[in-house]
C-alpha cells in the first residue's frame, strides 16, 4: 500500500525495462508527512489517564536509610488524558531508523518525536472510538513487512540483515528487539490502513492528471540523453502517488481538527513547538 514491493520473475520471463532511476525518483513524491505521523507506536503511554506528573525511586543510602529521589520516567504532555512519557521520546527516536521515509534527513529530534507521538495517540484514540477492527493487521502481513525492511531498508542492507546474525546485530546497535519491531510494524500497517480506508474512498484520478504529472514533474528530472520509460509503463504508478498526495491533504485537515477539538498539553516548556513570528512589517510590528 505505501511502498512498491518488486515482484519475482518466473524463469525465463522477458527481460524488464530498467526502472531503478524511475524508482529512486518517484520514492521522493510528497508522502512523508503521512509516513512520518505512522511511522511508529507508542506503547507505555496507553492508559495512563490521570498519570502522575514523574515516576521516582529513593536511593538507598549505605546505612539502609532513603536519600533523594530518583526520576525514573515523567510525563511531558497529555493528549485527551492519554500521557505520553519522556522515555516515549527516546523510543520513538530509536525506532525512527526502521521508517523509510526518514531516509537521508536529519536525525529526529524530542520535539519533532514528541509531535508524531501526539498525531499518533490522536489517530489510535479515534481508531478505538470507531472500533475498526478492519484495520488490524494480520501476523501474516507483519512477517511479510518485516521481511521486506530486512531486505530493502537502507540501514539494514548495510548491517546484511537478511542473515540472523546480521539483523540481532542490527538490532542491538540501535536498542531494539524483535517484539517491540514487530510492534512497530503491526500498529504502522493499523494506522495506514485505517487513514487508506477513511479517506481514499471517493478519490478520482483522471487519465489528465496523470498525463500531467508524467509530463510536468517525472519528464524533467531525467537528464537529456537518458532513457525515458513510456506513460504507459509508469501510469499506474504515477495514479498511486496522486492519490497518496490527495489522502495526505485531506489526512492533515482533519488531523488538525482533532487536534483543535480534543485537550493536548504539553508539560514540558523545552518540547512546545514555537509560535510563528510576524513577518516583518506585518502584524505586531509598531509603526513609525
Amino acid at each position: 500500500m505505501m511502498g512498491d514491493k518488486p515482484e519475482e520473475q518466473p524463469a525465463g520471463a522477458k527481460a524488464q525495462v530498467d526502472t531503478a532511476p524511475l524508482a529512486a525518483r518517484l520514492k521522493s513524491c510528497p508522502f512523508t508527512r503521512l509516513l512520518q505521523i505512522a511511522a511508529t507506536a507508542s506503547y507505555s503511554a496507553a492508559g495512563l489517564a490521570q498519570a502522575p506528573q514523574s515516576t521516582t525511586g529513593e536511593r538507598q543510602s549505605a546505612t539502609g536509610q532513603p536519600s533523594s529521589p530518583i526520576v525514573l520516567d515523567r510525563v511531558v504532555a497529555v493528549v485527551n488524558n492519554q500521557a505520553i512519557l519522556a522515555s516515549d521520546l527516546g523510543e520513538e527516536i530509536r525506532l525512527s531508523v526502521l521508517d523509510p521515509a526518514g531516509v537521508g534527513q536529519e536525525a529526529l529530534t524530542r520535539r519533532r518525536a514528541l509531535e508524531q507521538l501526539i498525531g499518533r495517540a490522536l489517530i489510535q484514540q479515534q481508531i478505538r472510538q470507531e472500533d475498526t477492527h478492519a484495520a488490524e493487521p494480520s501476523q501474516a502481513e507483519v512477517d511479510a513487512r518485516l521481511v521486506e525492511i530486512r531486505r530493502e531498508l537502507p540501514a539494514c542492507v548495510r548491517h546484511n540483515c537478511v542473515s540472523d546474525a546480521g539483523w540481532k546485530a542490527f538490532l542491538a546497535v540501535n536498542g531494539l528487539t524483535q517484539e517491540r519491531v514487530e510492534s512497530y510494524l503491526r500498529y504502522r500497517i493499523e494506522i495506514l490502513r485505517f487513514i487508506e480506508q477513511r479517506f481514499r474512498q471517493g478519490i478520482g484520478i483522471s487519465p489528465q492528471d496523470i498525463e500531467t504529472y508524467y509530463r510536468g514533474t517525472l519528464l524533467p528530472q531525467y537528464p537529456a540523453g537518458e532513457a525515458v520509460p513510456s506513460l504507459d509503463q509508469v501510469a499506474p504508478r504515477i495514479q498511486e502517488i496522486l492519490l497518496q498526495q490527495r489522502v495526505n491533504l485531506l489526512f492533515d485537515e482533519w488531523l488538525n481538527n482533532l487536534r483543535k477539538q480534543g485537550e493536548v498539553e504539553v508539560l514540558d516548556p523545552a518540547l512546545e513547538t514555537p509560535a510563528p513570528q510576524p513577518a516583518p512589517g506585518g502584524p505586531g510590528k509598531g509603526s513609525q
